[in-house]
């Protein structure tokens, strides 16, 4: 499996999982999410899935600091709809990272490491996602602005062309170039200021 190089060179996302440490499945619980392992889940590199991993990366800095986050103990509300626009693939990249689900994860153990209704819809507040510790109760909001890193003119006719029948191989290639060129340019400017913005 070949991926582009700019995909490695993102930051990767640590957190330790007492139910995997429990069950023997990493060492320490610890397990580290990377951003080839997103594109895996999702199928594909888009600036959606850049920026949902981008969200959940800066939210889990802002809650936890130095310490590792929790997975399983973080709450997730969106302020839209599961099936508005791109709400669910961001929210399948969010819960793949900290283990929230709605009712259909894991019911736990006695008690213990259940994974459901820690993933909610729905929920008025500013911004597009809302990140809540369970211990502490901490909690941040954050969006992501993709226009803060917009695609050249010439991407979208691109996409268009290469979708017809007519479309050659080397257009195809051509277009995907563009489209991951931008992908790679919001992912190395993860620190500007009004990429991911916390409300």
């Amino acid at each position: 499996m070949s991926f582009p190089s700019f995909f490695n060179q993102v930051p990767t996302i640590s957190l330790r999982d007492p139910l995997a440490e429990f069950l023997g499945a990493a060492s320490d619980g610890v397990i580290e999410y990377t951003y080839p392992d997103i594109v895996k889940l999702a199928g594909h590199s888009c600036p959606t899935v850049a920026g949902a991993y981008l969200m959940t990366l800066k939210a889990l800095q802002k809650l936890y600091g130095t310490e590792l986050p929790e997975r399983g103990a973080i709450k997730v509300a969106f302020s839209d709809s599961q099936l508005n626009g791109v709400t669910g693939v961001i929210a399948n990249v969010v819960s793949f990272i900290t283990g929230a689900t709605t009712d259909n994860g894991f019911k736990g153990l006695k008690g213990q490491f259940d994974r459901r209704n820690l993933l909610d819809f729905n929920v008025p507040h500013e911004g597009t996602i809302k990140f809540q510790r369970l211990d502490t109760s901490a909690q941040v909001t954050v969006s992501f602005n993709s226009a803060v890193v917009p695609a050249s003119p010439e991407l979208m006719p691109a996409l268009f062309n290469c979708l017809a029948p007519s479309a050659t191989p080397e257009q195809r290639q051509q277009f995907a170039l563009q489209w991951q060129d931008r992908v790679k340019r919001i992912l190395k400017n993860a620190d500007h200021p009004e990429l991911i913005v916390f409300h």
